[in-house]
């Protein structure tokens, strides 16, 4: 078990990515993946408000349906939800309002009584943000939210944040979510991290398997014939440079009897900061490889070697 920041959630090192519930995995596919997760031991999942407006047919809000409905059914114990706000067709930015009416919004949905972990999905430039801090802080108080986090917001936002929270007496953030995998290094370590260590935040890295690529199904750019729609997300990786990481990842992950998925989510967890990578999946067949990641440590010399191979790679950012 991992905690994040300074909270007293205590989570399964691996967070069960719900952006395909209601896309890619329909209710009873969704319930079957959240089944496996759990029975291996999983107990954080994570979703947002605007899961999955993006798909044909849908207006957001579907992700946090299926699992209101999964959890209503299991009644599983000790399961941790993180969800986010700014990005729901209805509950666009960051004001104190929009905030409000989207948090319980996504209670309804998810049928909880509080808000394991709260996100703020993207900044929103347009809400000055003491605006934001004050919602947040009065959604800890009045119970509705548990622990605030944030999403996509750079480490100077995240001073100013912490500064905001400080001056005003409502609770800091606990988390950070980034883009952060094997090739997409440099921001995070470079200006994340650093803050992150500074405030006792936890990183919970999103795209923690590249769309795909960091499983090793995509090594090559052409993505016809390819039925995921992740795929050409994946392809783009395929450089000279990305397929290196694919091969050390699979000499690496052989050494242990583990795929090149369940080896790339080790090295992220052995990262400086890294609680719980997010890796979701459409199917009960992949859970596996996800379980095993949070549970696989590699050596010292395997992650200096990974470090090596994806160092300042082109794709990385």
């Amino acid at each position: 078990m991992t905690r994040i920041g300074n909270s007293d959630l205590s989570v399964f090192p691996l967070s069960l990515g719900g952006n395909v519930f209601g896309w890619t995995a329909d209710r009873d596919a969704s319930f079957a993946v959240l089944d496996a997760f759990v029975a291996g031991g999983g107990d954080f999942i994570d979703t947002a408000d605007a899961y999955s407006a993006w798909a044909p047919g849908n207006q957001g809000g579907e992700s946090e349906t299926i699992i209101g409905e999964w959890l209503a059914s299991r009644k599983p114990s000790d399961v941790v939800v993180a969800t986010k706000v700014s990005q729901h067709p209805d509950f666009q930015g960051l004001s104190s309002s929009n905030i409000r009416a989207a948090a319980e919004a996504s209670l309804r949905r998810l049928g909880v009584d509080a808000i394991d972990l709260y996100y703020a999905h993207f900044d929103d430039a347009s809400t000055p943000l003491e605006e934001t801090v004050e919602a947040f802080g009065r959604l800890v108080a009045d119970g509705l939210i548990r622990n605030i986090a944030v999403s996509n917001y750079t480490a100077e936002r995240i001073r100013e944040w912490i500064d905001i929270s400080d001056r005003i007496g409502v609770p800091r953030p606990v988390a950070v979510q980034p883009h952060y995998n094997l090739v997409h290094r440099n921001d995070v370590e470079e200006n994340i991290i650093p803050v992150a260590q500074e405030f006792d935040l936890s990183l919970v890295p999103y795209y923690s398997l590249a769309s795909g690529f960091l499983t090793g199904k995509y090594r090559s750019a052409d993505v016809d014939g390819q039925s995921s729609p992740r795929a050409g997300g994946a392809a783009k990786y395929a450089t000279e440079a990305g397929l290196r990481i694919i091969d050390t990842l699979e000499e690496i992950g052989d050494a242990h009897g583990a795929s090149i998925a369940s080896t790339s989510l080790a090295w992220l967890r052995a990262q400086p900061a890294v609680a719980a990578p997010i890796a979701s999946a459409r199917t009960v067949e992949q859970i596996p490889d996800l379980l095993a990641g949070a549970r696989l440590e590699l050596t010292d010399d395997e992650v200096a070697a990974l470090d090596r191979v994806s160092e300042w790679t082109p794709s990385a950012s």
